[in-house]
């Protein structure tokens, strides 16, 4: 318990004045705009993904970098642009997450992002393989001020682990944490919060009770117990999803369909966005090609395309039907379970 409070109060620490105002108006620009159906924005973001790169070391086989699939170019997010980027947000900006694809500690220049924006008060957070992260990494993340990493772990034994985790090593995984944990330690810091998470399919749903007691025997700060995401097509891999129900983000009939309701409306699309590493902007997580660019936050600047008529049409469709979109099919709202 004392864990998770040193994480609240070290997330209330980043806030200002300005930060809280501009949370109160963009909640409730949309609350106005789900009564009228119609967007209505007040504020700037709150929350922000950037992906720091698409390049990844694993092949998972439903992760558009592990199967090499994107439409969209690979790449590495560079210092300058990162720099650039953060100063349009840093007045506003409470919460950045430094991830959307790829594995965020093969960019070189990860630790000095994250330093950058701690100096400027904004909670950090990444998720990561952990297979990069020596002693020497543990020490740069720790003294970088990340307060935050998400390190996945889909298995207590290597033959469940690479299942999904193609190309991986859990013992790598494990000593990635232990390593991360130990410069906590030494360096007298209570971040970065450690979560373990651990990705429910139907090979290793038997394991979430011992996945439970190696959180407690690791020290890790929390482990979350996620449900997994499948494309469906006619070349879904039906068995990785959970005979259990209650671990399935899926209902199960003559045809899978996803638990989630899908209600008109969508907080996402007033609280922050995804940018990512060439600068295009995306309404959210789940549009992993960028397929709906937005504009482009290094040839633009930010709070144009905010506010744009495009930006404002696709807030729009989410009022209309929320179905008809896409990448709307997978959404995780209310599917995610945390222990």
């Amino acid at each position: 318990m004392y864990k998770n409070l040193n994480d609240v109060f070290n997330f209330i620490s980043k806030l200002s004045f300005f930060k809280i105002t501009n949370f109160v108006q963009l909640l409730f620009s949309y609350y106005y705009s789900r009564i009228k159906r119609k967007s209505c924005h007040k504020g700037m973001p709150f929350s922000v993904s950037i992906e720091p790169t698409t390049s990844c070391n694993l092949q998972c086989p439903e992760c558009p970098s592990g199967l090499r699939s994107f439409n969209r170019p690979t790449g590495m997010l560079s210092y300058e642009n990162f720099i650039n980027i953060i100063d349009q947000f840093k007045k506003k900006l409470i919460y950045l997450n430094l991830y959307f694809q790829g594995e965020p500690f093969l960019n070189k220049d990860f630790c000095k992002m994250v330093k950058y924006a701690s100096d400027a008060k904004i909670y950090t957070s990444t998720s990561s393989n952990a297979h990069f992260i020596n002693k020497k990494l543990a020490d740069e993340i720790v003294k970088s001020g990340l307060d935050r990493i998400i390190i996945s772990i889909d298995g207590v034994s290597n033959e469940t682990y690479i299942k999904y985790r193609k190309g991986g090593n859990l013992n790598k995984v494990l000593d990635g944490t232990a390593n991360l944990i130990n410069a906590k330690k030494v360096l007298r810091s209570t971040t970065p919060f450690i979560i373990w998470q651990f990705i429910v399919f139907r090979h290793n749903e038997h394991e979430i009770e011992t996945i439970k007691k190696m959180a407690k025997k690791y020290n890790v700060d929390r482990l979350n117990i996620k449900t997994a995401q499948v494309y469906i097509t006619n070349n879904t891999n039906f068995e990785l999803i959970p005979q259990n129900t209650k671990y399935s983000r899926y209902e199960k009939g003559n045809e899978i369909i996803i638990k989630n309701n899908l209600m008109n409306h969508c907080w996402r699309m007033w609280q922050g966005c995804v940018i990512t590493w060439d600068g295009d902007v995306c309404p959210c997580c789940f549009d992993k090609d960028a397929k709906y660019k937005l504009g482009n936050i290094v040839k633009s600047n930010f709070e144009l395309i905010w506010r744009s008529e495009k930006y404002n049409q696709f807030r729009n469709s989410i009022f209309k039907s929320r179905k008809k979109i896409d990448i709307c099919s997978n959404c995780s709202e209310g599917t995610k379970i945390w222990i």
